[in-house]
């Protein structure tokens, strides 16, 4: 009995602080691989990958785990953004619905962690993170759009909408790849290494 809680205990305390790398690796790729795009009235929208990092990390931890660490990356890199600070409530939201949604299709629904059919974990792995990313460029734009009406005034919140469309877009085919590739290349190794569960 001890033995067994000890073990429970200790895969948690794992995927905690895999969750806390993967919040570190979201924050850098967010940060620092990322092309800013000035927008009217002093904000600015911007191209990365913020958002595979995020699915990528409810794909290998799992929905909680994943969800939580891909929220606080993107939340600590907005709060460390002056242009950004405003927005971290609605990212933590957002993204935390993201991961949400990617882990209910991937985990759920496609049972992605027992599988071993590599073309099932293949239209699972693509699924999941399709479902995510279009919530993520329907909502995040509105969603946005609606919060800075409410702090910034309705005429720069409607030209940074159409723009933040754009860019969201972009954002999300281009993540759909780079998760899907990732996940694909990772999962193997990770598992005969024992990293995930």
């Amino acid at each position: 009995m001890q033995h067994s809680e000890n073990a429970d205990r200790s895969a948690a305390l794992r995927k905690l602080v895999y969750a806390g790398i993967f919040a570190a690796i979201t924050y850098v790729v967010f940060t620092f691989l990322s092309i800013p795009i000035p927008t009217p009235g002093g904000g600015k929208v911007t191209v990365h990958l913020g958002n595979a990092f995020c699915i990528l990390g409810v794909l290998l931890l799992g929905t909680w785990y994943g969800s939580l660490g891909g929220a606080l990356g993107l939340v600590i890199a907005d709060l460390l953004d002056p242009v950004y600070i405003v927005e971290a409530p609605a990212t933590f939201v957002l993204k935390l619905c993201m991961g949400l949604i990617a882990g209910f299709v991937a985990h759920k629904l496609g049972h992605l962690d027992s599988q071993t059919d590599h073309a099932h974990i293949l239209r699972w792995t693509a699924a999941a993170s399709a479902a995510a990313l279009l919530f993520n460029a329907v909502c995040d734009p509105l969603v946005r759009y609606a919060y800075k009406i409410l702090i910034i005034g309705r005429p720069a919140a409607e030209v940074t909408l159409a723009v933040n469309l754009v860019v969201t877009a972009i954002n999300s085919i281009v993540s759909l790849f780079v998760v899907v590739l990732l996940y694909m290349a990772l999962r193997a190794p990770l598992r005969k290494m024992e990293l995930l569960s």
